[in-house]
């Protein structure tokens, strides 16, 4: 049993199980009926997403990843998205994600393309950080 980090919209791969969105906003132009079937996500669970006011931060450092500029803004992001993610509401969701990870398959995701600069990454260590279990 294990937590796959995975990006939405990719094939799904072998007992993956449950694939949840961790993001802001649905995928645009997507009809809900066709979320699970276009490989996007089965559950969508914006609690574990940065919010608003800071998704601008995170996608500000996609454009050139190597940069120290961007190196920077990403260690910024991290920070404050650890620190939403020690909100009450964030801490329990993640202490259940790790919990259930001991229990069943199951799937994070987001959109963005490179891992390394996309908050999944971070959610991947948060869980580690809880004892989940990590594919």
């Amino acid at each position: 049993m294990a937590i796959h980090v995975v990006r939405l919209g990719s094939p799904r791969a072998a007992g993956e199980g449950l694939r949840i969105g961790t993001v802001r906003r649905p995928p645009r132009g997507v009809p809900k009926a066709r979320f699970a079937s276009d490989n996007w996500y089965d559950m969508w669970f914006p609690t574990l997403s940065p919010s608003a006011g800071l998704m601008p931060l995170a996608l500000s450092t996609h454009a050139e990843p190597d940069s120290a500029a961007s190196r920077s803004t990403w260690a910024l992001f991290t920070r404050r998205f650890r620190k939403e993610m020690a909100a009450p509401e964030a801490a329990h969701a993640l202490d259940l994600v790790a919990a259930l990870s001991h229990q069943s398959d199951m799937a994070i995701g987001c959109y963005c393309q490179n891992e390394a600069r996309c908050h999944r990454s971070v959610l991947r260590a948060l869980l580690a950080e809880r004892g989940a279990g990590i594919a």
